[in-house]
């Protein structure tokens, strides 16, 4: 009987026999997918897939064993725990108990050339080191974990979050494979923030990715991502959500527009979403926010 070839992790999971165990499954434009599952104890063996897969453990306790692309283990993984499998590699995995898991799936296709620059060429991702069964990183906890909670409030991972997650993912994974990877020195050129900050406020509206703000700063998403923060002080998804905030309460203060019509101006798919961010942000509602604004305002003229 022939085994079926997937083009991707994602298509694996989505189509495959664990398909059943999938609770949550999202994709940013197609360069990396995320995936929340509930399985049981035995065989979760993948198959061949031309994607770099990381995985988390959210339960811990179970006793891992097999082969993901860098030799045979046996572990006892515990929770947060991270394991690494290797793309166009086969992997056998044995869990002696139910457990829960986050996968994050990086195409090679896509993330190569990241690869390449957060290795400087000369330190390719070490998959014997790092594919041994479990390690932990609180950097790619917090990614991961800030990821996911974006993912909640917004629905689905814009380009531009999933981009930049994706290098200091990917970034922290060399380091682990021992690449002599320090951060930033230095930030943008001022013309290249300059550029970069007028393109995120005309285009708020729009699913601006990393590629295109990168471009525009003539530099690699994987360097640009890092300098920015360096001139900035976050990274640019949390400046773009500064940024849409920002354009949301000057419209609700100065227009009748309705709060779904505002949802689209500033990038979000619906009133709901917009709701979501901004009570994160503002500790209020919209509708709120609008109210407290005229009564202000309001008050003022009176005086």
């Amino acid at each position: 009987m022939s085994v079926p070839a997937y083009s991707s992790f994602a298509q694996w999971y989505g189509d495959g026999h664990l398909a059943h165990y999938v609770r949550t499954m999202k994709s940013a434009g197609g360069f990396l997918h995320l995936i929340e599952a509930a399985q049981p104890a035995g065989d979760m063996s993948d198959p061949a897939v031309p994607d770099l897969v990381l995985y988390q453990d959210l339960r811990g306790g179970s006793r891992v064993s097999g082969d993901m692309g860098g030799g045979r283990f046996d572990v006892r993984s515990e929770k947060g725990s991270f394991f690494l499998s290797a793309p166009k590699f086969a992997n056998t995995v044995m869990v002696d108990a139910a457990h829960e898991l986050r996968s994050l799936s990086f195409p090679l296709a896509q993330w190569q050339p990241v690869l390449d620059q957060a290795g400087d060429g000369r330190f390719p991702l070490d998959y014997q080191k790092l594919c041994m069964g479990a390690f932990a990183s609180q950097t790619i906890r917090s990614a991961v974990r800030n990821l996911w909670a974006l993912c909640e409030e917004e629905g689905a991972p814009s380009r531009l979050l999933a981009r930049a997650a994706g290098c200091e993912i990917l970034a922290e994974l060399c380091r682990l494979g021992g690449a002599p990877f320090g951060p930033a020195r230095a930030g943008l050129a001022p013309w290249a923030e300059r550029r970069c900050l007028d393109l995120m406020r005309a285009r708020l509206s729009e699913d601006v990715s990393l590629d295109e703000l990168a471009a525009e700063a003539r530099l690699s998403p994987f360097h640009f991502a890092r300098m920015f923060k360096q001139s900035v002080g976050v990274p640019p998804r949390v400046h773009l959500t500064r940024l849409r905030m920002e354009k949301a309460c000057e419209l609700l203060a100065l227009t009748d527009l309705p709060i779904t019509e505002i949802a689209q101006e500033v990038g979000y798919s619906s009133n709901q979403v917009l709701a979501r961010v901004f009570v994160k942000h503002q500790r209020m509602t919209p509708s709120d926010y609008r109210r407290a604004v005229r009564v202000k305002t309001s008050c003022s003229l009176e005086r």
